[in-house]
């Protein structure tokens, strides 16, 4: 039985305890979760605020990372990558909840290029407890890329895509165009051989991390996929998990993300965006618009 690893980043988390718990408690397999203490550690306050039952958290198979001054969740990511022991990876952020079993159901179906991402469904953190599914808030399954020139500049977002979700809802194990970042699943291999996380143009940034993650699978004849015979659910409470971003900074991210995938590989973001069509809000002549 392959281990998994399960990486964490987190800054200034108060759920992270429950996380790791939560993560050891849904496991049917080996795993083993190293969590990355950015740029501080739990005071007296943060351990009462979130699960002051069971603190100081020490147990097999969990690793501590800390950095006093914050490298950023790329680097966070990648220092937990460099000593993990497993076959494969996980990464999660730490306010989310798992399925039982998650890991077996995930390892079942990932071939060696692939990434696969579970089901998403909504945590109530403070109660620990998932959100009911209604209508207007159904399972998360599928996201795609907003058409870029609703932005000026342009850039490369992902959004929920709640049509696919109903149209496919039979289809357990799909093609995913894209996805939000706050859990992946692939070999260790993988991982190695793309380069994740790439610090480079990225600025470290926790910003354009599944837009990397799943165009640089795509363009290099792997696949990402959403795996609904498992979940996890998570709660989202900022736009960028406890890291603060310099806007200037984060505009250079973005610009060159788009500029990277879809101008310097355009015929393979190209070909990617063919694969999903029709994409809601783009409009039939977006290549002639994008490549004027």
């Amino acid at each position: 039985m392959s281990k998994l690893s399960v990486l964490i980043p987190s800054r200034g988390e108060v759920y992270m305890p429950k996380t790791v718990n939560d993560l050891f408690e849904k496991a049917a397999g080996e795993i083993e979760v190293i969590v990355v203490l950015d740029g501080y550690w739990p005071d007296e306050k943060m351990k009462s605020q979130a699960a002051p039952d069971i603190w100081p958290l020490d147990r097999p198979n969990l690793t501590y990372i800390h950095y006093a001054n914050s490298i950023g969740m790329r680097a966070a990511i990648n220092a937990a990558a460099r000593i993990a022991k497993g076959d494969f990876l996980m990464k999660l952020d730490a306010h989310c909840m798992m399925a039982p079993g998650f890991d077996e159901a995930l390892k079942a179906d990932c071939e060696d290029n692939w990434v696969a991402v579970p089901r998403r469904l909504r945590l109530d953190a403070e109660n620990w407890a998932l959100k009911p599914i209604t209508d207007s808030e159904p399972p998360i399954d599928y996201e795609r890329f907003i058409y870029p020139d609703k932005f000026n500049p342009r850039e490369l977002h992902g959004y929920k895509w709640n049509e696919r979700t109903a149209e496919r809802k039979d289809i357990l194990i799909d093609d995913l165009m894209t996805f939000q970042g706050s859990c992946w699943f692939m070999h260790r291999s993988h991982f190695d051989r793309c380069g994740f996380m790439a610090i480079d143009g990225y600025n470290g940034l926790p910003m354009q991390e599944a837009e990397e993650i799943s165009l640089t699978t795509w363009l290099s004849g792997g696949r990402v996929i959403t795996n609904k015979k498992t979940w996890y659910a998570h709660w989202f409470k900022g736009r960028n998990r406890g890291y603060y971003i310099e806007k200037k900074i984060g505009n250079a991210c973005y610009a060159f993300s788009y500029q990277h995938w879809a101008i310097e590989r355009k015929e393979g973001f190209i070909k990617l965006i063919e694969h999903f069509w029709p994409l809601p809000s783009w409009p039939d002549d977006w290549k002639e618009r994008l490549y004027k």
